[in-house]
């Protein structure tokens, strides 16, 4: 019974991750994770100075 409860847990705290990175996209923010909030200057955040 506990394997079932702690797989579950494992199912549905994946599921959010991957529902809000869906949603996210959706609105067309590049760059999820982005500490600038996806405004990077050049739009793709991967260049900005926050990442380096």
């Amino acid at each position: 019974m506990k394997n079932l409860i702690i797989i579950a847990l494992v199912v549905i705290i994946v599921a959010a991750a991957g529902a809000y990175v869906y949603r996210e996209k959706k609105k067309g923010k590049k760059c999820i994770g982005c500490p600038e909030g996806g405004n990077c200057t050049s739009g793709d955040c991967a260049s900005c100075n926050v990442h380096r």
